[in-house]
């Protein structure tokens, strides 16, 4: 509302002005100021009160007066705007004065935002086409009337103008923006820029701006200032700048175009400058080619003018440096070569033998060892025979090492070297537990607890028994593999946080996952070569979706020993078909979830693999148990859990 204020003022002020500043010839004498296609651009936002429009439409009225209208000299549109534009009549619409007159009284203000970017380009594209009067090679002047700062950008659009030949004179009132104003106004600036501060200022803008319509030849009547050229136009000049000049950004002065520095030349090696242009030279020693842009050197190397033993490199015109084929050296002289023997330097990585080549070398190794595949290194074929490998009854060579064996019906001890009849209780135990949709959360909790029954019963530790649990559905999930938890308490916690997957029943992908990763190394699996029992335990409820027999066959082929516990829904076939021999032992059943910790307490997995095989109960020696035993009694004390408790 400010702004609509100070341009109610600044607009009343103009129109005092052209009724109090006319020429000293009289109010009837015409501004000869010759051809001129004149558009002016008002803002008639809602900022503008009405009072302050009627203003704004005596001041356009007074300045008409001024002008000699006609088609073949002064033609004049009027556009006005705010969140749109519009033409209130055109360069071709009026040739009398008093019909624009007439126009201008029936404007009706638009009222809304100011959109001033908007406007120039309706200017531009529409108010000064062909098609809407503007005539060809005659000036082409705007006149922008505004009170506040624009609603867009209009410093693009407003140079886009002024660089199609558009003058633009920048009027502003009170509180107006005078970065804006100076954004869209023509250079110079003190002649197109008008920002009206004080009421008692008002008339100097009212004085120039009808000097400026009114034909003065300012390069020939005023101090312009410009360094080379003067360009009149109709109240206002231009200054220019000689062929191989640029106008600096004072708008008068000029400065040569340096080519060379601008980097827009393409000259290979040196760029002479000119204004405006540019000659190619060469350095020292090369020549211009006939392109005139580019350089050759005088190449000695290629003229056979050098005293190399190998290589001669060219170093620029008239130099040249010696150098060798790849695997020798430049001698002291600088001109011959000597081969580079690296063995005899100590430059190699080989662990016994070294055979040279120039600038290169190929290891070997001594009798008895064998070239390992990194080329350097070699392995010892033959350990048992030249180390102390402490082997209670064989040693059998590997390549670069060695393991102890143990005769028939004795086992390999933990220290890998001495033999006995039993094994420590220590495994390497896997449980793949059944998360299908079926189990239910609540079964899956009672699941989660008989896991958890297991792992109490074992002895677990880093160099013991160790435990990883995958839980199954559609997918298979590793919830903690073998060498992640050391520490019964450990396990437990982890089991315990275990989520309930839901979904399917891929047993057949499980003991896929199981065989695959599950006992690896990489998962911490102990090698096979140590003799650790592997033991893999599967917990189902249900049949199947896919099938289990191919996995099934290769668990048990690769040495896991595989024990099924089935619930519920699940069916003997298949968990006989999991189960290792005799499956007596290694599979159980159960009718409900609640009678799953029975299971547990009779599932004794630390045991001696060679016990596990039996098919009666062995006193063993060592104090080792079953490798699992589900005994008669536990039969049937399930089913008379069974009897009480479901039938």
């Amino acid at each position: 509302m400010g702004n609509l204020r100070g341009l109610s003022v600044f607009i009343f002020l103009t129109l005092v002005v052209f009724t109090t500043a006319r020429p000293k010839s009289g109010p009837n004498q015409k501004c000869k100021s010759g051809p001129v296609d004149l558009v002016f651009l008002i803002d008639s936002s809602r900022s503008v009160r009405p009072h302050e429009f009627e203003t704004m439409r005596k001041f356009l009225i007074d300045i008409l007066n001024t002008l000699d209208i006609g088609l073949d000299t002064t033609r004049v549109g009027v556009v006005q705007y705010s969140s749109q534009v519009r033409s209130e009549f055109s360069l071709k619409t009026h040739s009398k004065l008093e019909n624009m007159v007439k126009a201008i009284d029936e404007i009706v203000p638009l009222a809304q935002g100011t959109m001033t970017g908007l406007a120039i380009r309706y200017l531009m594209n529409e108010a000064f086409s062909p098609g809407q009067g503007d005539r060809p090679k005659v000036p082409n002047v705007a006149v922008i009337v505004t009170d506040g700062r624009p609603q867009d950008r209009v410093a693009e659009v407003a140079a886009e103008a002024r660089e199609r030949g558009i003058e633009i004179y920048a009027v502003g009132v009170a509180r107006a923006d005078m970065t804006s104003l100076r954004a869209m106004a023509s250079p110079p600036f003190e002649d197109h820029v008008f920002l009206v501060e004080r009421f008692d200022l008002i008339y100097q803008f009212g004085l120039q701006f009808q000097d400026k319509l009114c034909g003065i030849d300012l390069c020939l009547e005023s101090e312009h200032g410009c360094e080379h050229l003067c360009e009149s136009s109709p109240g206002s000049y231009t200054c220019h700048c000689l062929p191989g000049y640029r106008l600096n950004a004072d708008g008068k002065t000029c400065s040569a175009i340096d080519l060379c520095a601008e980097g827009k030349h393409n000259c290979q090696q040196i760029c002479i400058s000119s204004p405006g242009s540019f000659t190619c030279d060469c350095n020292q020693g090369y020549h211009l080619n006939d392109d005139k842009k580019t350089c050759s050197p005088i190449d000695l190397c290629a003229e056979g003018k050098h005293d190399c033993e190998q290589v001669c490199v060219n170093m620029g015109p008239g130099i040249f440096t010696c150098d060798c084929n790849k695997g020798y050296r430049l001698n002291e002289d600088e001109k011959s070569c000597s081969a580079i023997d690296l063995c005899a330097e100590g430059k190699h990585d080989c662990e016994q033998i070294c055979i040279s080549a120039p600038g290169v070398f190929t290891c070997d190794c001594n009798k008895g060892f064998k070239l390992n595949r990194d080329k350097r290194t070699c392995t010892n074929m033959d350990m048992c025979n030249t180390v102390k490998h402490g082997c209670d009854y064989q040693c059998v060579n590997t390549p670069g090492s060695y393991h102890c064996i143990c005769p028939e019906g004795q086992l390999l001890q933990d220290d890998g070297k001495t033999c006995g009849t039993c094994k420590s209780a220590n495994i390497d135990l896997v449980l793949l537990i059944d998360g299908s949709k079926s189990v239910r959360p609540q079964n899956f909790e009672l699941v989660k607890k008989f896991v958890n029954q297991v792992v109490d019963s074992l002895d677990v530790s880093a160099h013991g028994t160790r435990v990883g649990l995958v839980q199954y559905s559609s997918r298979v999930r590793t919830e903690f593999p073998l060498n992640m938890y050391h520490t019964a308490e450990d396990i437990k916690a982890a089991v315990m946080k275990v989520d309930y997957m839901e979904k399917g029943t891929m047993t057949g992908l499980a003991l896929k996952h199981m065989l695959e990763y599950s006992f690896s190394e990489a998962e911490g699996a102990r090698p096979a070569s140590r003799n650790i029992p592997r033991i893999g335990l599967v917990f189902t409820d249900g049949r199947s979706q896919d099938d289990i027999s191919e996995y099934a066959k290769k668990a048990k082929e690769a040495g896991i020993t595989m024990y099924a516990v089935g619930v519920g829904k699940a069916v003997e076939d298949e968990l006989r078909e999991i189960a290792s021999d005799p499956v007596e032992k290694h599979f159980y059943y159960t009718t409900d979830f609640s009678a799953i910790n029975t299971i547990a307490d009779n599932l004794k997995l630390n045991v001696c693999p060679a016990e596990s095989l039996r098919e009666v109960e062995v006193k063993d020696p060592c104090a080792c148990e079953n490798l699992v035993e589900f005994q008669q009694a536990t039969m049937n004390r399930l089913d008379q859990f069974t009897q009480k408790h479901i039938l």
